[in-house]
Formats: C-alpha cells, structure tokens, sequence
C-alpha cells in the first residue's frame, strides 16, 4: 500500500444565478486551475484577470495561497461572479478577522441573489408581457 500525501484546504461554495463553483483554497505555491484549465485560459482577458484576482490583491496573498476551482451552470460572467465569491468564502474561512473584514469592505462576501425570472401562465411566453386588450 502507497502512502499518499494527503493536501490541506479549505473548501467554499459560491452561487450566482444558476452557476455553481466549489473552491479549494490550497497553501503555498501553485497554478490556479478551473475545470482542469488554467485561470488565463478559461477566463481570458485583462478584466476577468483583475476580477478573479481581487480577493487575493485584497488580502495581500497572491502567491502564498493558490486555488482550484469547479464551475457548472450559466454564462461565463456568472461563472466569474460564482468563483470569487467563493474565494472570498475560502478566505474568510482561513482567516477568520482579518481577511473577512476586507474582503466585506470590497462587497466580495455577500452573494447576488438576483436570477432570471421565470415565465408567467397566460402571458404569452415572456414574463411580463400582458395580453392585448382588444380595440373596442
């Protein structure tokens, strides 16, 4: 039988819309990875590289902690969304006073609950779309 290096982290869920990331915060020194991909290459651009980056600018550890993420459901942006705040999770998971302190400061912590709103019976298949009253 192997004996296997078991890895310490800190994991968090974090929501927005219908999307889904699990984080695994990990300490030291790492490539931050989603879906298997690295960050760059699943959220490519300059704006999405400052987005996922804030928690860790924020809280000064850019390159003491790395994560590893798993993302499903929605949009790319709400994917984005979903993966910070649970990095924010992670980290104020970590270090409970210091770290949720600023990340709250920053609006990073609290989860946008705002989703799609659904169809309405007899409204023509939008959902705020009302029937036509007729001319006369």
């Amino acid at each position: 039988m192997a004996k296997t290096k078991k890895q310490t982290y800190i994991s968090a869920v974090g929501k927005r819309k219908t999307a889904s990331a699990r984080v695994r915060l990990y300490k030291g020194k790492g490539e931050n990875m989603v879906n298997a991909l690295p960050m760059e290459k699943y959220f490519p651009g300059k704006v999405n590289l400052a987005h996922w980056q804030k928690p860790f600018v924020l809280t000064e550890t850019l390159d003491k902690y790395y994560v590893s993420v798993k993302v499903t459901g929605s949009g790319k942006e709400a994917q984005l969304e979903a993966m910070v705040l649970g990095i924010a999770r992670a980290f104020s998971e970590a270090n409970t006073e210091k770290f949720r302190l600023t990340l709250k400061k920053a609006g990073l912590v609290k989860r946008d609950s705002r989703k799609r709103q659904r169809r309405m019976v007899g409204t023509g298949g939008k959902s705020r779309r009302k029937k036509q009253s007729p001319k006369r």
